[in-house]
């Protein structure tokens, strides 16, 4: 019986030993994200300090540690984001402006193309007297040409609206997200400390 409890005794300061070891590679790892400015999350410190993301949650000192140093960061980082949203807001909408100058563009030159279609047509059938073999052939091979031509600039006419399109949603996307960040950000500058 003194054997087994020497052993569950052993075993004890071994796991407490091991506990403490995980606890100074996190504050180690936490501190290291700290001064690069790194995102600190659970998943991060977790893989940087070689410990489970179960250990980061059920030890108090542990969660303590990240929490502390998340919202750290949260607060040095708002300072940024702001300037940051406001680059990539103002990327989507140059990017929304150039999808849609490029899909103006792409419906003018669709429109042209079939008025000259049409007058082509119209030329063709206000044409008195006999055709030649080669008169029909020329006409056809025009023809068909301006054809594929009108079906590639109107297959360039929907890929031009669907990027106009993904761009909207992305900055909507992107102003949604801005407004929740904000909002949350106000949340944890109004909060009292902890």
């Amino acid at each position: 019986m003194t054997s087994s409890a020497q052993r569950t005794a052993q075993a004890l300061r071994a796991r407490s030993r091991k506990t403490e070891a995980s606890l100074v590679r996190v504050k180690s790892v936490v501190d290291q994200l700290a001064k690069s400015g790194g995102p600190i999350t659970v998943a991060a410190v977790a893989r940087q300090a070689d410990v489970s993301r179960t250990f980061l949650y059920e030890h108090a000192e542990a969660r303590d540690l990240v929490t502390e140093a998340t919202l750290l960061a949260r607060g040095l980082r708002a300072q940024t984001d702001q300037a940051q949203r406001a680059v990539v807001e103002a990327s989507w909408r140059e990017r929304a402006l150039n999808t849609e100058e490029a899909l103006k563009a792409t419906n003018a030159e669709v429109v042209n193309q079939r008025e000259r279609i049409a007058e082509l047509l119209g030329q063709l059938a206000g044409l008195q007297g006999e055709w030649t073999d080669a008169d029909v052939v020329r006409i056809t091979t025009i023809n068909v040409a301006l054809h594929r031509e009108v079906r590639a600039l109107t297959a360039e006419r929907d890929r031009l609206t669907r990027r106009l399109g993904a761009a909207r949603d992305n900055a909507r996307f992107a102003d949604k997200r801005i407004a929740a960040l904000e909002a949350q950000i106000a949340e944890q500058l109004t909060a009292p400390p902890s």
